[in-house]
């Protein structure tokens, strides 16, 4: 069986969580979108879903939709928050998992979708985080995830602007600052897949096999950690290939991708070798 890195990138992501888990993701999030429901068609079905722009409990729709506020991700829902409910229960600590990216990544885990540059004269003005910083604080894990590593220039040693805390800020940790949650537990990319180890620093655990660690350490801005175990990620299965496919047909994961990491494709076999 062949599949492409679009699809093992949201089985990654998908794969970050527990079952039973309460998991929730921000606007625009399609890769995270898609691989919520494939962990709860697959391996979490004890998972409590939130859709990020409805607020919908558990939906089943019967696909996922260009748009995230689309009338469908509330088809099945068990329940619909209201928007300051939702916000209550991940100050209470009740929300156990949190998708979040950024137009940059720091090593601790703090992300940046404010501005690039300077403030008063920023190079590109990004879209702003919403109730993100709000809900990093408090939120138990986070799982950070980027399709854009390979660029260089998201994986950065600072971020210009903080919107969402990770473990660790020039002001202090999280300990220090009094926030509650427990900060990025993994950060996944189209090159490989970090844990944070106990300085709160991203460490390269899994890597892709068409991936040389030399790329991977040209495209971080940061130090790059590894882990004294670093393996090739392992490949999806057909139920979770099947998942995918199901849930999200007219490929709306495909749209966080560049032309040329679409490209990627891989057959089941040693190490899922690269098939491009």
């Amino acid at each position: 069986m062949s599949f492409s890195i679009d699809e093992w990138f949201v089985v990654l992501l998908a794969r970050t969580i527990r079952d039973r888990e309460v998991v929730f993701h921000g606007f625009g999030s399609p890769c995270a979108q898609v691989a919520m429901h494939v962990a709860r068609r697959t391996f979490a079905r004890d998972m409590l879903l939130i859709e990020g722009a409805t607020y919908a409990v558990n939906p089943e729709p019967p696909f996922i939709p260009p748009t995230g506020n689309d009338l469908s991700l509330q088809q099945g829902a068990r329940y619909r928050m209201r928007f300051e409910e939702f916000f209550d229960a991940a100050a209470r600590g009740d929300v156990d998992r949190m998708f979040l990216s950024g137009g940059q990544i720091d090593a601790y885990g703090n992300t940046n979708v404010t501005a690039i540059g300077p403030l008063d004269r920023p190079k590109v003005k990004l879209g702003g985080g919403g109730g993100g910083c709000n809900l990093a604080a408090t939120v138990r894990h986070l799982t950070l995830w980027t399709t854009r590593h390979r660029s260089g220039r998201t994986l950065v040693e600072r971020c210009d602007f903080i919107t969402d805390m990770g473990h660790r800020t020039p002001e202090g940790s999280r300990a220090e600052l009094g926030f509650t949650g427990g900060g990025p537990e993994w950060l996944v990319t189209e090159l490989g897949v970090f844990d944070y180890d106990a300085d709160g620093h991203a460490r390269l655990r899994r890597i892709f096999p068409d991936v040389s660690l030399d790329t991977v350490r040209a495209a971080t801005g940061f130090e790059l950690r590894v882990a004294g175990d670093l393996r090739p990620v392992d490949p999806p299965s057909s139920a979770e290939l099947t998942a995918v496919r199901t849930i999200d047909p007219l490929g709306v994961r495909r749209a966080e991708f560049s032309p040329e990491e679409l490209g990627r494709t891989f057959v089941h076999g040693t190490h899922a070798a690269c098939s491009c």
